[in-house]
């Protein structure tokens, strides 16, 4: 197990259970959200460290017990909406409470035969990859004194729509990738098959306000005092799997 880390444990494991065919099991139809993270789940086990799996609507899905780190993990149905994702409760980040955070991303046949199904392609992702900022803490809040009477509350319950990595990427699609910022140590077991910049924007949101008569919403943007900074992340996967390269997606 590499030192600090075990997300290149993990990445293995998941691996090894795709081309195992160790395949995605819903208890039922309607279950869209606890079936990916289950299989995931399953691979952590396999693993010899202790994690706190938590309950809806807690960031991340996965607390590790002896690293600083964390998992948090998204099932996409493809084809579908794979482009970008709601995240409810909290915006990504490569750092929450003291760990690491990393993203696993997996995509599963929209429509499948029956309550078992395969891995289409995964992407397991450093959370600086999404979002560098580590600053941001997210709060609800909420005003009174709405509507007639006064007696309404008003409640800013934020959601955040994010990239996911297989927008952000070329050569990640069929594949099992692992990227993570290039300052990290790799391992021997792994190959590099792509070295990715994401740089930062020109300006940030810094709030927005809403026109309850027009309905109207408004971002308030200041100038980026890190415009221009780039992050570095070195994109892997195991010796044993396809070298195709991977680059950053080109926008538009």
């Amino acid at each position: 197990m590499t030192s600090g880390t075990i997300c290149f444990d993990l990445f293995e494991q998941c691996v090894k259970a795709v081309q195992g065919g160790e395949l995605i099991k819903s208890a039922h139809k309607k279950d869209k959200e606890f079936h990916f993270q289950n299989w995931v789940e399953e691979r952590l086990e396999n693993i010899s460290v202790h994690f706190e799996g938590s309950g809806r609507n807690t960031y991340p899905d996965f607390s590790l017990v002896e690293y600083a780190e964390g998992y948090e993990i998204k099932g996409l149905a493809w084809p579908g909406r794979e482009r970008d994702y709601d995240s409810n409760s909290q915006v990504p980040t490569g750092h929450h409470n003291g760990r690491k955070i990393f993203y696993v991303f997996g995509r599963y046949p929209k429509d499948p035969d029956g309550l078992e199904y395969p891995v289409v392609d995964l992407v397991m992702c450093h959370g600086d990859f999404l979002n560098a900022d580590h600053n941001y803490v997210h709060k609800n809040k909420s005003v009174k004194g709405f509507g007639t009477y006064g007696d309404i509350m008003i409640r800013d319950r934020k959601m955040y729509v994010a990239p996911t990595p297989f927008a952000l990427t070329e050569g990640t699609t069929g594949l099992m990738t692992l990227i993570l910022p290039a300052n990290m140590d790799g391992d021997s077991r792994f190959q590099e098959v792509g070295s990715i910049t994401r740089t930062e924007a020109e300006n940030l949101v810094v709030g927005y306000t809403f026109d309850l008569r027009t309905n109207e919403l408004k971002a308030d943007l200041v100038p980026n005092p890190n415009a221009g900074k780039e992050h570095h992340f070195t994109a892997y996967r195991l010796l044993s799997q396809s070298n195709k390269p991977v680059t950053l997606a080109c926008k538009g």
